[in-house]
């Protein structure tokens, strides 16, 4: 069963509307977790609804309001989030990291004490479609699924960075994260009785194992690259927890309680460096190059990251929706 994205919207926006949240913001959140469905991002789209909606009547994220301004340097600024909706916060910042790159040339936003924030992808737009490169950097000083490399507790969460790059055709949109998997796609696993396909967990006495409720009774998720290469999923991590937290001012060292994130937005305009066509210039012959690359498998061509991100959303916006299994239903049962 497929749907229109008007409706999951509308829908979407009404469950919030109802639930209290102010109607910007409940545009916002609507909005953005029908985008992340649209781009098949299906953990981090109308699948958080039901969750959001607990955290409202929780009185784990507030209803309304403006962030606190922290700080404001012109193309640097800071603000508390009040535990205000993540996806409006993250909208009115990056909106407003735009506005001051093409002033200053670039401009970096951080937010402290947001409410989630969903999928960073699908948030990359709103500055490529303006011809700015993005990035979004996210963690949650509440959440430690992930363990330091070498280590067996988890001390972060999967700590995603997301980079918008315009070329001259469609967007390179990177979404990566500090660790193999996530926890929302844990969770998922868990309650289908799955298990991942490889041993991308560890237990609590550090132990591989590929069963999820493993990071449910203090095990972890592997860093990206594993056991061979956890480093690197390790030095991102902490790379993300500084940019996030550590500027913010506000993180773990505090222990916060409930669901909260601390989120960095950087935004660069071309034409403040080599010129918007120079750039483009190079982002168009790398993606070139790599799509010309001949591929191992001549059934899987090399692609950019993004690419069927979009063709998905394309597909989607063209002939309907189909939502993962289970969240068309769960969205009823709230209404």
């Amino acid at each position: 069963m497929t749907h229109t994205a008007d409706h999951l919207r509308d829908l979407a926006l009404d469950l919030f509307n109802r639930a209290g949240l102010a109607p910007e913001k409940a545009a916002s959140v609507a909005r953005f977790l029908v985008e992340a469905d649209l781009m098949g991002h299906t953990t981090h789209g109308l699948a958080l609804a039901p969750w959001y909606l607990q955290s409202i009547r929780d009185g784990v994220m507030t209803k309304d309001g403006t962030p606190e301004i922290v700080s404001d340097r012109g193309a640097a600024v800071c603000w508390n989030g009040k535990r205000l909706p993540g996806a409006w916060l993250v909208e009115q910042g990056l909106l407003l990291a735009c506005e001051r790159a093409v002033e200053h040339g670039t401009c970096t936003l951080v937010i402290g004490d947001s409410h989630h924030i969903g999928a960073l992808a699908a948030y990359l737009s709103l500055a490529t479609d303006r011809g700015l490169m993005v990035s979004i950097a996210s963690s949650s000083p509440s959440g430690a699924q992930v363990a330091p490399f070498g280590g067996t507790r988890g001390v972060f969460t999967p700590d995603p960075v997301a980079y918008g790059i315009p070329t001259p055709g469609d967007p390179i949109l990177i979404d990566i994260s500090a660790s193999i998997t996530t926890a929302n796609m844990a969770q998922r696993m868990i309650r289908e009785g799955r298990q991942y396909d490889h041993d991308w967990a560890m237990d609590r006495n550090g132990d591989l194992t590929r069963d999820p409720k493993a990071i449910m009774d203090g095990g972890s998720l592997l860093p990206t690259g594993g056991l061979d290469h956890g480093q690197k999923g390790y030095g991102m991590a902490l790379s993300v927890e500084a940019l996030t937290q550590g500027l913010a001012g506000y993180g773990r060292a505090d222990a916060p309680k409930g669901t909260n994130a601390a989120v960095t937005i950087t935004v660069h305009d071309p034409e403040a460096f080599g010129g918007r066509e120079a750039f483009l210039r190079q982002t168009g012959w790398l993606a070139d190059a790599c799509l010309a690359s001949p591929p191992r498998d001549p059934a899987r061509p090399v692609r950019l990251p993004g690419q069927a991100a979009l063709a998905r959303k394309r597909r989607a916006l063209e002939q309907g929706v189909d939502l993962y299994p289970g969240i068309y239903d769960a969205l009823l049962a709230e209404g």
